[in-house]
């Protein structure tokens, strides 16, 4: 790739690209909401869901690394499923996995004042008002914003130095991860795990409804794809691997937790986790130690999303699917600048709809990324039948098997949310979030077509696929 003023540059290493995917999945869910998922649906209840879930994204995450090697073009989703079912659909999954992206960096900015109550206690002041029975401060919402300007800065000045940043912080949760697993094996207590399974396959299913936003991450791969420099074998192969580890570490800190509390201790604490490190070493300064480790995932999340947003809103505007000035670049960091700036603003404003709107955005960010990892599972598919030809640097054994159970498993994802089933999104607050930004995606795409023509995004796609159309 030549560097101009209008491309992106290849700086990101193996480590690099590992610490983004696997600490953008990770996040800051385990310790605000290990226990919820304990109490849904029982110790191994809960464990069972989050394998339900990591088989999920295993298979997603196969067919994500077979086209990400074979298209390493920023955007991902975005370029996959334009090659596969055209622009109208190529669209649709690029526009909700934005949602999805934006719902995390904004679940983080509510996350981090949630996490200072633990930390300073009674800090909240200047009282807003309330929604949906939560009160709102004023100091409470600007530590979010301040998290929010903070992630905002660091992505705007480079993506190397979001990658350092995202290196630094992954290492303090793992440190402080394997220090609460190892506490839990040595001084957790089997008995503690009862009961095993609560709720039956609706208590599991209450769990893995959760799971596709838990695992959200690896897709920022291939968003960066154009800023990666290795291999394109080796970029499918570490987005897999950072799958298998982010599955193994729910379930690992899933047990932890089961070990450390009973059931009645689960049903007291606000913040499981920490009460679980504080348990099993004796002292409420090993809870204190886990939410500092939390503060690091939160973020690493929030930082990985900055980057895999921007990148996917940054691809739709180059391919004029989005009004032009998001697609603007910095012509000395090479980041999408007004793409973060977006992204920004959007983070900033949700820490002033209060702690609710935390379940609110883990549900509806949930529902538009599994809507994504079907198309592209279903363009992996075609593009296995219409272009069997096709250089694939990574090819997926199994190719088809592993694409059917892609597509089966996100489309009974996809299903679980909607109305009367299980999981189904909360009327107004979910489905507002998730019809709004679907209007607001028609619109773009209405205007879009307008502005710059109906063959407009095909041309530019198919010039940079190097397609014979």
């Amino acid at each position: 790739m030549h560097e101009n003023d209008n491309q992106l540059v290849r700086v990101l290493s193996r480590k690099d690209v590992l610490v983004l995917a696997f600490g953008a999945m990770i996040g800051w869910g385990w310790v605000v909401l290990a226990g919820t998922w304990v109490k849904t649906a029982g110790s191994v209840g809960a464990m069972i869901a989050f394998a339900i879930g990591g088989l999920m994204v295993a298979l997603v995450g196969l067919t994500y690394s077979e086209l990400t090697a074979a298209m390493p073009f920023v955007g991902g989703e975005h370029v996959f499923t334009f090659r596969g079912l055209g622009a109208n659909w190529s669209f649709v999954a690029t526009w909700a996995i934005i949602l999805g992206y934006v719902s995390v960096v904004a679940f983080e900015a509510v996350a981090l004042p949630t996490v200072v109550d633990y930390l300073v206690p009674n800090y909240q002041k200047v009282f807003l008002w309330n929604i949906a029975g939560w009160d709102v401060y004023l100091t409470w919402a600007l530590v979010g914003v301040a998290g929010s300007l903070l992630m905002t800065y660091v992505n705007y000045i480079g993506v190397k130095m979001a990658a350092f940043v995202q290196l630094v912080f992954t290492l303090i949760i793992g440190v402080v991860g394997l220090l609460f697993i190892t506490g839990g094996f040595v001084n957790g207590s089997t008995a503690h795990m009862q009961p095993l399974l609560f709720g039956g396959a609706k208590g599991i299913f209450a769990v893995v409804i959760m799971t596709p936003f838990m695992f959200v991450g690896f897709d920022v791969i291939p968003q960066a794809a154009e800023e990666i420099d290795l291999p394109y074998n080796m970029i499918g192969k570490l987005l897999i691997l950072s799958v298998i580890l982010a599955a193994a570490w729910y379930i690992l800190i899933i047990l932890g937790v089961s070990r450390a509390l009973t059931a009645s201790q689960l049903a007291e604490t606000s913040l499981a986790t920490a009460d679980s490190m504080a348990a099993v070493f004796g002292s409420p300064f090993w809870g204190k130690i886990m939410v500092l480790g939390g503060i690091g995932g939160i973020l690493t999340s929030w930082n990985a999303f900055y980057v895999g947003g921007s990148r996917a809103i940054y691809a739709m505007a180059e391919a004029k699917m989005l009004p032009g000035f998001l697609g603007k670049l910095h012509p000395k960091f090479k980041t999408p600048t007004n793409a973060i700036l977006m992204i920004g603003l959007l983070s900033s404003i949700a820490p002033f709809f209060g702690r609710k709107m935390l379940v609110w955005l883990v549900d509806a960010g949930g529902l538009s990324i599994v809507l994504a990892y079907l198309l592209v599972s279903v363009s992996f598919l075609v593009l296995r039948y219409k272009e069997p030809e096709m250089e694939r640097p990574f090819t997926v054994s199994y190719g088809k098997v592993v694409g059917v159970g892609a597509s089966l498993l996100s489309l009974m994802f996809v299903l679980l949310y909607l109305p009367g089933m299980p999981a189904a999104l909360v009327w107004p607050y979910e489905w507002a979030i998730a019809g709004g930004w679907a209007l607001v995606g028609l619109i773009f795409w209405v205007r879009a077509r307008s502005s710059y023509g109906k063959t407009a995004t095909r041309d530019i796609m198919v010039e940079k696929l190097k397609l014979d159309c």
